[in-house]
């Protein structure tokens, strides 16, 4: 005779299931030095103290250390941006005035989700809710360029210090910004065709259960992070020669504080780049572990993550030449004012 075996599935609870994927990721995150460390000493035979060892060990430290450190963040910030659908942002920023629009939309910029594809829609949207221009650009200043991946990856690298810094300059930057072209009132150089534009209101639940938040967290690391990811190894890898071979000194005197020109120089040699916090900042880290000045990497970083390019080209859609041109002018003005103001302070 054969006994029916009965096959019982356990219901592991949400909460438990956190608490192992956050020890599981604790003891990972501790372990990594140690890895880094062996695998480059001890497995690959390279000495430590040599430009090449030097090189490889960073890179095998820094692409695990800041991809556990990204995925966490963006899991944590697609739990709260389950909170904010475009609409609710734009119904939160409808009707408010200058001033306190200005710092609510900047606020608002660092959880909601955008990217330079969706400056267009985002724009027409808070036309359409009757948002005031310069709140509206304090919002796009704000979401690229404070955006958890860059949060995240100050952190790791450099200290909560850091990471605090360039969220408040980047929230002043924003908020000001704002309010100047708010000020100048330049709507007339808006497209025309703007104003007659409908725009459909994005597929986003709102009241979705905390399983159903938890799902949102894990898909916004599967699509973030399986998006960036390539960029951070490159990044990395480019920081990691930079840390092994290149001279301190010739970093110093083209990047350091005794270089009057050299934050308009990086945020002028910014602008026309395109990369993402992910590419950009394990560059920065290598750029300043060779001596060259904070103020002056993070005028860079922030030039070529909030006045990209390709942002540039897609704004062009809907605004015309002269607004583009007051827009770079204005943020970068903030932001080598910034970057002089670090390179005084620290």
């Amino acid at each position: 005779m054969y006994s029916a075996r009965r096959f019982v599935t356990v219901v592991v609870p949400l909460p438990a299931r956190l608490i192992v994927a956050g020890l599981v990721w604790l003891l990972a995150y501790q372990a990594l030095p140690g890895v880094a460390e062996f695998l480059t000493s001890s497995v690959l035979g390279l000495d430590l103290a040599s430009p090449l060892g030097s090189a490889v060990g960073f890179f095998l430290y820094d692409v695990p250390k800041i991809l556990l450190l990204l995925s966490l963040i963006v899991f944590l910030v697609g739990i709260l941006r389950s909170f904010f659908s475009p609409e609710r942002t734009r119904a939160l920023l409808g009707g408010k005035r200058e001033g306190v629009g200005n710092v609510l939309a900047s606020m608002l910029g660092i959880v909601t989700p955008f990217c330079s594809c969706s400056a267009v829609p985002l724009f027409l949207g808070f036309v359409q809710s009757g948002v005031p221009l310069g709140v509206t650009f304090s919002f796009l200043i704000a979401a690229p360029m404070i955006n958890e991946v860059a949060v995240v990856m100050l952190f790791g690298l450099f200290g909560w210090k850091v990471a605090a810094l360039y969220i408040g300059t980047g929230l002043t930057i924003a908020i000001l910004a704002g309010w100047v072209i708010g000020k100048l009132r330049l709507e007339r150089w808006i497209e025309d065709w703007v104003h007659g534009v409908r725009v459909g209101d994005a597929e986003l639940e709102e009241n979705l259960s905390l399983e159903g938040r938890v799902q949102y967290g894990w898909q916004s690391v599967k699509d973030i992070v399986g998006r960036v990811w390539p960029y951070v190894v490159g990044g990395i890898a480019l920081g990691a020669a930079i840390h092994g071979y290149v001279p301190e000194d010739f970093m110093v005197g083209i990047m350091g504080k005794d270089a009057w020109w050299s934050v308009p120089a990086a945020v002028a040699f910014g602008i026309p780049m395109y990369s993402n916090a992910a590419g950009i900042i394990p560059i920065v880290q290598a750029l300043m572990g060779k001596g060259a000045a904070l103020g002056t990497v993070l005028a860079f970083m922030m030039a070529v993550i909030a006045l990209s390019l390709p942002e540039m080209v897609i704004l062009r859609r809907v605004l015309k030449p002269q607004l583009i041109a007051v827009f770079v002018g204005v943020v970068g003005m903030g932001i080598v004012l910034t970057g002089y103001l670090f390179n005084l302070l620290v």
